[in-house]
């Protein structure tokens, strides 16, 4: 397993132990929906956590279950919780970089608008270098978690709306969902000139260092 598919792996279980500590009765459909992560994998995890003696899980009725964190798993979840906080420390220093850079550039094109495709960690880091560069954010999309939320006075909209949104320039600010979010607004009608990114492959790769890329083909 290389480093990017561990720090997925660690973090997506750090996740999973945070939900079942704070509420034992959700089921795994409710964990899915939660975490936007599919079911099977949402099952696949379970039994890895269950089978490393992190969590224990009770049948109740209905063909439900309860998990429940062991010791060992509440030591665990304490672990990952620090590790956490110290790549998110890592990723905001690159993330801050980079968009820095990005903005800087975009404004000396004399662009004066953008929107902003994708909601995560980096989201609010995006938005705090747009607004040094001088720049507009004119709207944002998502296809995931952000929906139906506001993001700094703005409706977050469902991706297949980008074409709508009146703008210069399309910004990806996904740190882990940048082809994906990519294609979306390809299939939306956004012509590829117009969409912007830091990296497509994926932030958890850039936490280990490496050049900016600034994708816009």
């Amino acid at each position: 397993m290389n480093n990017k598919d561990g720090q997925t792996d660690d973090y997506r279980s750090f996740l999973l132990l945070d939900e079942i500590s704070k509420n034992e009765e959700l089921t795994q459909r409710a964990l899915s929906k939660k975490l936007g992560l599919a079911l099977g994998l949402i099952n696949s995890y379970i039994k890895n956590l269950a089978s490393k003696g992190y969590i224990t899980v009770s049948a109740i009725p209905k063909n439900r279950y309860k998990y429940y964190l062991t010791p060992h798993g509440f030591a665990e979840k304490t672990r990952l919780t620090y590790q956490h906080l110290q790549n998110f420390t890592t990723l905001y220093r690159v993330a801050r970089r980079d968009f820095h850079t990005l903005f800087g550039d975009v404004a000396l094109s004399n662009i004066k608008t953008v929107a902003f495709c994708g909601v995560d960690e980096v989201t609010e880091i995006a938005y705090l270098s747009l607004k040094e560069a001088g720049l507009e954010l004119a709207g944002i999309v998502d296809d995931g978690g952000g929906l139906g939320r506001r993001f700094f006075g703005l409706d977050i909209l469902p991706l297949k709306d980008a074409g709508k949104i009146q703008c210069d320039l399309i910004i990806i600010t996904s740190f882990n969902s940048g082809e994906r979010l990519r294609q979306g607004l390809i299939a939306a009608g956004v012509r590829k000139g117009k969409i912007c990114g830091i990296n497509t492959e994926g932030w958890l790769k850039r936490i280990d260092g490496g050049g900016v890329n600034h994708d816009q083909s």
